[in-house]
């Protein structure tokens, strides 16, 4: 199921034909459906929640070290289309004109170990604020979440927790001189000081100081965030003040002045994309825009399928073979690469699984030499995501 769940939106026709030719049965349609069921989706549920607690050794696991934190957590979410029969279920956008059904996918990612935390498949009015409370915090923990995900709540969160964290600024917090105690004027303030690096306080009781750090951008930079803003506002243009701060590039952070200038900060923050990087591998290679008129059991399924494929494939696949082969030859395997690599030849995937948990060195040295001919980094003078995130956290 998981294997075809990456080359599309299988019917229960096609996973018949399957079992068939896999396992000699001859199952009707019809059996398929009546399994794909509630208790089919927690099933497979389970199956991913076990893959993602079974964690390799420390040594096997952890891409990189980092001496002031445990987990660096992305959290960041991706729209799916999905069917109109299903729009009372997962929502959308609806109005005179059309109707689009969408679901909302969250996902949070490690960034030293390389590996997920967690999945959820949410209707689309449950935004990124209100998926932020569920993330779970311990000590030494940094996140590295977009200003959708910014509250208050959460600032106090984390502080009470011990872990760090790196937001956008939010327009529209209000924003206390941790000395004065005097509302700040973020606008004005960048005009006559060019840039800042201070303590403030937000507008809560609790007066949690927090960093403030903002840079001036080139003109091009301000004026492309503007035109984008500009297309992006629905009903209204942006206000002045709002076009105004996009001349900067502003972050509320935890992290003090001693860790960190704005020019690491701004690396530890860049290290974010990666997760941009990721969904649009999952929509490139392994089918995630490609659903067929499924019911909801069917798209739960389907997808905690793929999200099963996706941990096996990144975890227990690129995360040995690359610190393998970058021990062995110092060369640097491509996430992308592999899994495209993969997905094209899925047969390759439960041979590399064997090698690795038996550790038979031969056919694990010709699995390199294929990995390092067709998935590794090409020849370039800009880092790779591993050399950027050594950089920034080293």
């Amino acid at each position: 199921m998981c294997i075809e769940s990456q080359k599309g939106s299988p019917s229960y026709n096609d996973l018949a034909t399957r079992f068939e030719t896999v396992y000699q049965t001859n199952p009707s349609k019809q059996a398929i459906s009546k399994k794909v069921n509630p208790a089919c989706v927690q099933f497979f549920q389970s199956v991913l929640a076990f893959i993602i607690n079974s964690r390799l050794s420390q040594e096997e696991l952890g891409l990189m070290k980092s001496r002031s934190y445990k987990r660096v957590l992305v959290q960041d979410s991706t729209i799916l289309k999905l069917p109109q029969k299903l729009f009372k279920v997962f929502s959308g956008v609806s109005n005179g004109h059309t109707v689009v059904c969408n679901a909302r996918i969250q996902g949070v990612y490690d960034l030293l170990s390389g590996t997920f935390i967690s999945f959820s498949i949410d209707t689309y009015t449950k935004n990124d604020i209100v998926s932020a409370p569920e993330l779970e915090l311990i000590r030494d923990d940094l996140t590295l979440r977009d200003r959708g995900y910014f509250t208050i709540a959460e600032v106090n969160r984390h502080k009470d927790a011990g872990a760090d964290f790196v937001y956008r600024y939010k327009h529209k917090i209000l924003i206390f001189n941790a000395i004065t105690g005097q509302e700040i004027d973020l606008a004005n303030l960048l005009k006559s000081k060019g840039s800042v690096d201070m303590e403030v306080y937000l507008n809560d009781d609790r007066h949690i100081k927090v960093r403030l750090i903002a840079i001036p951008v080139s003109d091009e930079v301000a004026n492309m965030r503007r035109r984008k803003a500009k297309l992006e506002y629905k009903r209204h243009s942006p206000s002045a003040d709002v076009l105004e701060l996009m001349g900067w590039t502003i972050f509320i952070t935890s992290i003090p002045k001693e860790m960190a200038d704005f020019q690491k900060i701004l690396l530890i923050y860049g290290l974010r994309w990666r997760i941009e990087i990721i969904f649009k591998t999952w929509k490139s290679h392994m089918q995630f825009a490609k659903l067929h008129n499924v019911s909801e059991n069917q798209l739960r399924v389907l997808l905690t399928a793929r999200f099963i494929m996706i941990v096996i494939c990144m975890h227990k696949i690129y995360n040995p073979s690359y610190l393998r082969i970058h021990s062995k030859h110092n060369r640097h395997i491509s996430l992308f690469k592999l899994l495209g690599y993969l997905m094209k030849n899925p047969e390759k995937i439960i041979a590399i699984l064997f090698y690795i948990k038996e550790n038979q060195c031969k056919a694990l040295k010709r699995i390199d030499d294929a990995l390092m001919k067709y998935c590794s980094y090409d020849r370039r003078s800009r880092f790779n995501f591993n050399q950027l995130i050594l950089q920034a956290l080293s």
